[in-house]
């Protein structure tokens, strides 16, 4: 349910607007919620609600970071990575100023917990919890100790007859909690990340009237949901066959993080990550578009950052040290294809197909006891440790009144 109401003022126009969702969905097999807002029942959500007067806006909406097209450069899932997305809103207070000539600069302080999934994990070594979640993608105990500062994030653009460019940086101030449960074990210093993007579109393509490609590209030090999306999740591991003899399966597993810490190690060991990402739409004629996408970005710890997580997790899987190699850096891509069928106005039915590929840099075996995943019904076992494959189709029917 949208609200959108604009009054004309001595000021200018004065604009208020939000988006309310009602949602359900169905869990997944690991219990976790597939959605922004809905945890396997019916739930509300809100996803913008602002107020927009002489060149303010003030409450939750889109990042002025996005690309106009959020991660839906031209259609896709919410996995596609290479910059940003904050399409369910973020809560920030933000300037406009308009220089004429389709020329605009933005400068914002956004919150960055605004979402749950707003921030890549700070990952506290020394608190590290139980084990067995390293092979779902968690080095470590989530260390965020709160928010000290805003994000502070800006834009210039270009809005043109060909299409539009702009330039967004931000920078993200990453406060650690405790070493330990007490204030007697200290913390590290915080330490500032930050990330750039471009974005560019470009229309009026030979190919059709209405054709479009949308084309991004980020690098991150710090601020790693920047690239990999805030819906995108911010661990994951995914099984599949194995053609190695005494292996049960194959697993792959990854964790996006900002930075990584630990008693042990000092300071905070920022996350750097890079991503392009891009689309191309056609229109065949007023009811039928087509369309063809794809991501692929690559995230990548430290040495030392890498020296504190295989330490402390990876040996101690039995045998893993004499028969595996531990490198928590991985590379994500997904291509796809979507075709949309619009018979009346503002009715719309999509057919989109995916494919997703983890390329992680474990090798090798692992075995023991802390192979066990419970929420995903795995055993104790041999298991192969691979790059995963997934193939994904979605079916959508939309109507907007």
């Amino acid at each position: 349910l949208n609200v959108d109401t604009r009054t004309a003022t001595e000021y200018g126009v004065v604009r208020t607007f939000a988006d309310m969702i009602f949602s359900y969905d169905t869990a997944n097999v690991t219990g976790s919620a597939p959605s922004a807002f809905s945890a396997g029942n019916p739930s509300l959500g809100l996803y913008h609600a602002f107020i927009q007067f002489a060149g303010f806006t003030m409450g939750r909406t889109v990042s002025i970071f996005d690309a106009p097209w959020q991660s839906y450069n031209a259609g896709g899932p919410d996995t596609v990575p290479g910059g940003s997305n904050h399409v369910t809103g973020i809560n920030q207070f933000a300037y406009t100023a308009d220089f004429g000539q389709g020329i605009t600069g933005s400068i914002a302080l956004e919150e960055p917990t605004t979402q749950s999934n707003g921030q890549g994990n700070l990952w506290n070594i020394a608190a590290a919890g139980a084990v067995p979640a390293f092979i779902t993608g968690a080095y470590g105990a989530n260390g965020w100790g709160g928010t000290r500062s805003p994000d502070i994030v800006g834009a210039i653009r270009v809005d043109q007859a060909w299409g539009l460019g702009q330039i967004s940086v931000a920078a993200h101030d990453l406060h650690p909690a405790y070493y330990g449960t007490t204030e007697p074990t200290g913390h590290p210093s915080d330490k500032w990340g930050w990330a750039v993007m471009g974005s560019l579109s470009i229309k009026n393509i030979p190919t059709g009237a209405g054709d479009s490609i949308n084309l991004n590209a980020v690098y991150t030090d710090g601020m790693s949901k920047e690239n990999f999306q805030v819906l995108f999740p911010a661990t994951f591991f995914m099984y599949s066959g194995t053609g190695l003899a005494g292996a049960y399966q194959s697993v792959g597993f990854a964790g996006i993080s900002d930075g990584v810490f630990s008693s042990a190690g000092g300071g905070i060991e920022t996350t750097k990550s890079w991503g392009v990402r891009g689309g191309y739409t056609h229109n065949w004629n007023p009811y039928w578009v087509s369309a063809i996408y794809g991501g692929y970005a690559a995230l990548s710890y430290s040495t030392t950052a890498k020296g504190l997580i295989c330490g402390a997790f990876f040996n101690t899987f039995a045998g893993a040290a004499a028969t595996a190699t531990c490198n928590p850096d991985f590379n994500f891509g997904v291509i796809g294809v979507n075709t949309v069928w619009t018979p009346v106005k503002n009715l719309a039915f999509t057919a989109d197909l995916s494919w997703s590929r983890l390329d992680q840099k474990y090798s090798g075996t692992i075995t023991g006891a802390n192979t066990a995943v419970a929420t995903a019904a795995k055993p104790v076992a041999v298991y192969e440790l691979k790059d995963q494959n997934s193939l994904t189709l979605m079916l959508r029917a939309q109507r907007n009144f």
